[in-house]
């Protein structure tokens, strides 16, 4: 028996890094994953790999969003789950950052999740779950990440609100607020087909041995086992809720 047997489950951004391994998981799991990305041959190929089906999802588009719901809702009837996992990160200094550029992060970040919810909410008739990827920045400031910062913030407001709104429907809404994750966003070397992934992990290992009280970086693998906590019924008393996942880098810094 799996912990989500016969559940139908959307992951954005699914395609690689967190979301990827949240449809592994999941479908291990048993449920019916709905692998959404816009990166479609990757996409295609996961879903195939794990017995999930593909949907080509611009988070950050309205019209996307009614696609994909409706494709789902008639391959299976319903929609048990949703983890808005899609997102983009950009380095800048706030006074360097063009709006444009900000723009672009809030579409993906803030209005894919807002989008979510609002689309997939009313498809889940029978109740449900939503978890919303926000981030340790999303109850923390730091420097250069001002524009995902905020678009993070905005994510953990959405989700308490969502949470109080969609309870008389039965449905849970909980964010995940990730530290530093071996993750494509974080570690760019992964896109590199020359470069070896356990080198750049270890890499990664040292340069966050002195910042995290554990001493390494997330793994996605991780981060996928929190987010199948809060969307099985472990969780069935959970809602409204951030869970840090950083390895207790959020905890403070160490003098000694």
């Amino acid at each position: 028996m799996g912990k989500l047997d016969g559940r139908v489950v959307i992951v954005t951004g699914a395609a690689r890094g967190q979301g990827e391994q949240e449809a592994r998981l999941f479908a291990e799991e048993g449920a019916e994953v709905v692998v959404a990305d816009v990166l479609d041959e990757q996409g295609e190929a996961l879903a195939k790999e794990v017995g999930a089906r593909y949907v080509h999802l611009d988070v950050s588009r309205e019209d996307d969003w009614r696609q994909a719901v409706g494709s789902v809702e008639e391959a299976y009837g319903r929609i048990d789950a949703l983890v808005n996992n899609a997102g983009i990160l950009r380095f800048n200094a706030l006074v360097d950052t063009p709006l444009a550029e900000f723009m672009q992060v809030v579409q993906v970040n803030q209005v894919g999740c807002f989008l979510g919810m609002k689309t997939v909410a009313p498809a889940m008739t029978e109740g449900g779950t939503i978890v919303n990827t926000a981030s340790y920045t999303a109850l923390t400031g730091m420097a250069a990440v001002g524009t995902y910062a905020a678009t993070k913030h905005a994510v953990l407001g959405l989700t308490r609100v969502a949470a109080l709104e969609l309870a008389g429907r039965r449905i849970r809404v909980n964010a995940i607020c990730p530290g530093a994750i071996d993750t494509p966003m974080s570690n760019p070397a992964r896109l590199d087909p020359q470069a070896d992934p356990r080198e750049t992990s270890r890499a990664l290992d040292e340069l966050y041995h002195k910042l995290v009280p554990l001493g390494r970086i997330g793994r996605p693998e991780e981060v996928a086992r929190l987010a199948l906590f809060l969307t099985c019924d472990d969780s069935s008393y959970i809602t409204g809720q951030p869970f840090v996942i950083d390895g207790g880098w959020l905890a403070g810094v160490s003098v000694i």
